[in-house]
Order: C-alpha cells, then structure tokens, then sequence
C-alpha cells in the first residue's frame, strides 16, 4: 500500500472511531478515545505531506541505484511502519468496538502510546526537511555553522523519547526482534535500580537482571525509566550493563549453544618491538613499537579461534603465549594437526569502544570459523575511558602486525588477510588499515565492516535522527560512549550521583579527572613547544630507504598526532559537562581563526565553530551565564520554532535537563578516529572495503557515505544493507532468520576477501 492511500485509509478509519466514540457518552474512556483518534487523523495528515517530500528525493543520497539506501529513506520506513499499526489497529477497534469483549482501557493505551510516537515521528520529519533545505546536494551529514547546529541539538534532545521504549519498543524491526528488546529493556531498568542504589556498582551480577517485574507489566513505566537511565546514568553503567554477556553463567551457557570448536585460546602478546619489512622493499623492515599511549607499555590480549587443530597452533612458542582462563570442558578428543590454512581473518570486536571483549563475540566467531574453515584471531583492544584514544587503535595495529609476522604459529601461512569488525571495531579496522599503509607495512587483501562508525563527530544526518527511538543506540549514550574515546569524559556532580558513586567511585572519578585535566595541559604545553621552536607535525607517510634505520617518524605515535591542537582551544578552559541551555550560549560563539591540526585537519581547513566545541560556564560566574543563557533563548527563538509549522509541538522529556556531553574536540577530526574526514590521498591506500549496515540504524549514514567518497576516489567497495535489523545483529545471530541472513552475508563478504578468483580456499 502506497503512503497516500495509507494515510487515507487510517483518516477514514480515525474519524469513524472519532464519531462512534463521541457518541457514547460522557464516559472518560469514550472521551480519550474520540481525543487519540482526531489526533491520529491530524498528525497523519500533517505527516503525509513531508514524507512524500522526502521519499521523493531520497533516491539522490543512495550509493547506486542497487543499494536504495540511506537515513531519509529510513525515517520514511519508520513513519510507515508506525502508520500501518496504527492502521491495523484502528481496523480492529473499528471492527470490535461494540462487543462486550472489547477492552476499551487497553486499546486505549495502546492507541495512546502510538499516537505519542507518530507525532514524535513527524517532529522527526520535520527536521529531515530542515535537513534537506541546507545541506549541499547529495551530502547526508549536516554542516552548517556551530549557531545552526546548537539550535537543533537543543531542540532535538529536549524531545520525549519515553514512547518508543514501552508499548512501542522495536515496532520498526522485524517481529522476531522485539521480544528480545522488550526482555532487554526489562534487565536494562532492573539493572538500572540495582546500579542507582549502588547495590551493585560496577559488579555486575545475573541476579540484578530478575527483579524487574513491575516493569514487565507497566509499559508506560518502563518507557519512562528507560528514558531516565539513557539521560542521567554515565558512560561506565553502560559499560557495566554491555558487559554482562561477559558473566561466567551466561558465556558459558551461550557457549554450550554455540558451534564447538577445537581451538580458543586466549594470547598475551608480550609488548616487545619487532620488525616489519616494507612492501615497497621488502628488504627493509620498519620498528612496530609496543602500545605506548596513556598507559605505557603493556600486553596486548588476543583470542585464537580455530574449528580444526592446525599446524603451528599447538607449538612451545604459541603455548607460551596462553593466558589462563581457567578450567575449560574438552567436548571433543585430540585431533591430528590440519595443514596450515592460507587465509586468516583478523577480527576486532565491537562494544562502543568502551565494553566487551572477543569473549563477548565468541558465539559467531566460531561459526566463521566452521563455515570459513580459517583461523580468526580476535583482538581485546582497551576500552575507554581508562585507555580512550589512540590506545585502541595502537593496541590493534600491534597485533594486527604480530599477527601477520607470526601467523605460522596461529595456522595459516597468511597468503590472504582480512580484517573484519563490527561497529566500534569496523572503525578500527579502517584506521588500522591507514595506519598499516602509513607505516608502509602489509594492508590487509580486504576489510569487512559491519555497521561501522565512521565519523565521530557530533553530526546530525537523517539516520541519526533515529537515534530517538533506538534502544540500542540513543544519542546520549553514543555521545558518551565518543567522549570517552575521545579523552573528553566527565562526570555529572549532582549530589545525588556522589551517593551513588560513593567515597572509592568519587576517588576514581577525581583521579580520571585529574589525568584528563592533565593530558590536555600536556597537549597545551607541547602545542605552545612546537609554536616557539618553530615546528609543525609532519605527514604520517612510509619512510624512505634512507630514513628506515633511525624509523623515528614512522614510530611517531597516533597520540603525538593528536597533540598538535589548535591553540584556540588549547587556551580554554578544560571541556566539561555540556547542558542544554550552554548550547544557545555557545552558538553566538565568534569565529576564529586557528590553525591547521597536522594529518587530520590538512585538508580539513582551519577549525571555526562548527566544529561545535562547548565549555561548562566557570563557577564563578553563575550569575553572568544565566544572564546570557536567557538571551541566547530569546534569540534562538524563532530560528527553532521555524523548524515546525503553525499549531504542531512535539512531546518534550519530562526528565529534566538533559546533561550530555556533545563533543567535537579537534581529536575527533583525526582520521585515525574519524576515516570519512581522512584525506583522499589515505583512503586511496585502503584495501577493497565490504561494509554491511542496518536500514534502521542510526549509523547508516556513516556506511553510506563512507561507500560514496571511496567510490569517487575509485576506490573497490561494496554496501549490502539488511532490512528490519538493529545495530549489533551479529551478537544477535542465533536469534531468528533474519539475523542468521545477515550474518551469513558477512561471511560472504569475507569469503570474497579470502578466496582469491577461481582459487579453492583450502
């Protein structure tokens, strides 16, 4: 059914239900009734209009004709879906309002909840319009001046996002998905509890994912909890929450429902340098340093997987290598060795860069393994905030390239390569990619990414836009989980969240705080070194024959890279906790001019406000900045209203001020954080890129225009976009048929990496 005929349909449908329910009387129930049914006819009439506006130049933002994909199409998608239940469900109300086993108080509620969504939806609608009016041609991610993009941040967090948790959690997904959601939703606001009083802290136990009953027969208050959590809790609750799949009870029972293989063993690389030959020359080699950033030098942990037993993966020297995990069950007796495989697969796991592990993403580790007949090595990076960037990529790059140097003991001659991630490691694996052809060392034959984040800057697009309703990617929760990669993190310091943490969580919070506060007083004093001793960053490039033996430039760390920042910035205050009302305040902001940041702004151009760069008002000035907060409201003003229509107002949060840190510190605009920003010159050393997204993922955008700038460079990429699925489908790959599809097309895309044309695997 088309969008005209649908909404036709449901205003027919809508105002027959008006007039039977204004007809019987002054009951309550009849009276919100006739009320849920004019608003369902207004706000799909309002809607109509604007999703046929955008359906009807979405096609200009699709990769090619073949992947009709991107964020406008998404939104449209969603607005149907969420029109045809209430179409659906206006049938049966229309058909059942009469019989004595009709249940006015729940349709009611149900009608209700959609009601709230389908005009949250148009809100939505209404800034893709906006969207679509000053972005350039064909380009999804927003980039106007720093004033547009506070005035539409502020206006877009403060909306109500409760509805989409409860009644309506997951109705754009396929139906298989949403009894997990709503379970999902159910432990995330019984965790929530438990980590609010404290009962648990950052101790996760199975028990406090039981004891949410109420929540399981309230919609409408699990809606709300959910909303509060998602605004309120800090990044390390969703640390704590993401890693539960990491309990003993619950791995172990995924593992019993996984494929069996005959090889996971976790390694400890030992953090010592080796070298490398270039490919340029292979008879000169370059020095892989340890990991060094934050942290110094430290072991890098790996998990091998294999279904078969292989050469090499039982020697004195990879044995040497096993860190203990335990008693581990053998299910199956000791094999003959396999021939060594001539592919492997390099793998780094997902989790927001700030959670899980490969112990998380073992399940569909061991299916590659099976259905790929290849070892996979998975690497378990860092996470932040402890070790927020470069750590990660650093730690990855160094296994990458041990790997590769060492890949005889993991069974494979190492003849093809692919790297392959999803999410936060679909990230890494591109930048470690750049990074191997910056250091002139082996690329990979072909990287697999699915659902990556490609830029890590605060950007609207259209499939951000869906982060509103999304219970796997809300935008406050993205926008910490960046924060604390990006070393910006900081904590909310309301009375109430000092209980919680208590007096070892304040000291942990004080001590993170000190080190930030530290790392960018290094940042500063480094930057004004360089200024004065006439200085400037150089280019990351493969070193020449005569500049491999001393190898200083190419060991040059990602971090000093991003050291070298504007000195703008470098002269304010540290960055801190970012409300709603420091928006307006900041977006009168006067432009100024500073300079280029080394590799990763030399194409990007001087930075100005829109790279949105917020400050928390010092405390000495309360007064001062309230003043200036009210005339920053008053002027924005119009220019937000102007967003909607006469006589049409979204739902607003009751939760409050919401205190999200909305970053863009220059060190997200490095390419090793953010390759859609990267220069043309380093996305044209990157190896043929296979990207697998979501439709309904709020990082789409990411992957599509990813797809288009390697495209235009002439680049090798493929995009396959599944339908109906959230982001993190992988972990989800044992769920329904939809997600063994998916799943199994990742494999068909690493299959393409590894089988060389007309070449058996084996």
């Amino acid at each position: 059914m088309d969008l005209r005929t649908m909404t036709q349909s449901l205003v027919t449908l809508a105002e027959d239900n008006m007039a039977f329910f204004s007809s019987q009387g002054p009951g309550e129930t009849a009276r919100r009734l006739s009320n849920v049914f004019a608003g369902v006819r207004e706000q799909a009439l309002g809607l109509e209009p604007t999703l046929g506006q955008l359906l009807g130049v979405a096609h200009h933002f699709d990769l090619d004709t073949e992947t009709p994909a991107n964020g406008y199409r998404s939104l449209v998608h969603t607005a149907r879906c969420c029109l045809a239940h209430l179409l659906h469900k206006s049938r049966y109300v229309a058909s059942n309002r009469r019989s004595i086993f009709f249940r006015a108080s729940h349709n009611l509620a149900e009608m209700e909840a959609y009601l709230a969504a389908l005009t949250q939806l148009r809100a939505l609608s209404y800034y893709a319009q906006r969207l679509l009016a000053i972005n350039r041609p064909g380009v999804l991610f927003f980039e106007g001046d720093e004033g547009l993009t506070a005035d539409f941040l502020q206006e877009y967090v403060t909306l109500h996002k409760g509805c989409f948790y409860g009644r309506c959690l997951g109705f754009q997904f396929t139906p298989a998905i949403r009894p997990f959601l709503q379970t999902l939703s159910i432990g995330l606001v019984s965790f929530g509890e438990h980590y609010k009083r404290n009962e648990t802290g950052l101790s996760v136990t199975a028990s406090s994912l039981f004891t949410g009953g109420r929540f399981a027969i309230d919609p409408e208050l699990r809606g709300a909890e959910f909303e509060r959590i998602i605004q309120n809790l800090d990044v390390h609750f969703w640390k704590a929450f993401w890693n539960i799949t990491e309990i003993e009870v619950l791995s172990s029972l995924a593992n019993m429902a996984s494929t069996t293989v005959r090889v996971s063993r976790l390694l400890s690389l030992p953090p010592e340098a080796f070298e490398m030959p270039l490919t340029s020359d292979p008879k000169l080699t370059v020095t892989i340093s340890p990991p060094l950033a934050h942290t110094g030098p430290g072991p890098v942990l790996a998990r091998l997987i294999s279904y078969d037993l292989r050469e090499g993966q039982d020697s004195k020297a990879l044995n040497s290598l096993v860190k203990s995990e335990g008693p581990r069950l053998e299910l199956r007796p000791r094999p003959q060795q396999a021939p060594r495989s001539r592919a492997l697969v390099i793998h780094i796991h997902g989790g927001g860069f700030v959670a899980q592990t490969s112990k998380s993403h073992e399940p569909y580790l061991k299916t590659w393994a099976q259905e790929l007949g290849v070892p996979i090595i998975s690497i378990d990076y860092s996470l932040a905030p402890e070790a927020p960037f470069p750590r990660a990529l650093e730690e990855c790059f160094f296994a990458y390239c041990w790997a590769v140097k060492h890949c005889d003991l993991l069974g494979s001659t190492g003849e093809r390569i692919c790297l392959a991630g999803d999410s936060a490691g679909g990230n890494l694996c591109i930048t470690v990619s750049l990074r191997a052809a910056a250091y002139g060392v082996r690329v990979p034959d072909g990287i697999m990414a699915a659902y990556p984040v490609t830029t890590l800057q605060p950007s609207v697009s259209p499939s951000r836009l869906l982060s509103l309703m999304d219970p796997l990617l809300p935008l406050s929760v993205l926008s910490k989980c960046v924060s604390a990669y990006s070393g910006t993190e900081t904590e909310d310091h309301s009375d109430s969240d000092q209980k919680a943490l208590g007096v070892m969580g304040l000291v942990q919070r004080d001590t993170s705080l000190f080190f930030r506060d530290l790392r960018l007083g290094a940042s500063s004093w480094l930057n004004s070194f360089l200024e004065l001793s006439g200085r400037k960053p150089q280019k990351t490039s493969a070193p020449t024959a005569e500049a491999v033996r001393p190898q200083e430039s190419m060991r040059r760390s990602v971090s000093e890279a991003a050291l070298a920042q504007p000195e703008s910035l470098l002269n304010t205050d540290s960055l801190k906790t970012l409300t709603i009302t420091d928006l307006s305040f900041k977006g009168n902001s006067e432009t100024s001019d500073t300079p280029e940041m080394s590799l990763s702004m030399e194409t990007l151009g001087p930075s100005t406000p829109s790279d949105v760069n917020f400050f928390l008002r010092p405390e000495n000035s309360q007064e001062e900045a309230e003043a200036k907060d009210d005339l920053g409201t008053m002027d924005r003003g119009p220019r937000v209203r102007a967003a909607f229509p006469e006589g049409f107002r979204p739902r607003r949060s009751s939760q409050g001020i919401l205190r999200m840190p909305l970053y863009s510190s220059p060190i997200v605009k490095n390419p090793f954080m953010s390759p859609l920003l990267a220069p043309d010159s380093m996305l044209k050393t990157l190896p043929p890129v296979h990207m697998v997204a979501c439709a309904l993922d709020p990082m789409l955008d990411d992957s599509v225009m990813f797809a288009r700038r390697l495209r235009d460079l002439g680049q090798p990429v493929t995009l396959n976009v599944v339908e109906d699925l959230p982001h993190g489908f992988l972990s989800l790959a044992a769920l329904c048929r939809e997600t063994r599809q998916a799943a199994e097309l990742c494999v068909q895309r690493i299959r393409l990496v590894l089988t060389p044309p007309s070449t058996p695997l084996i």
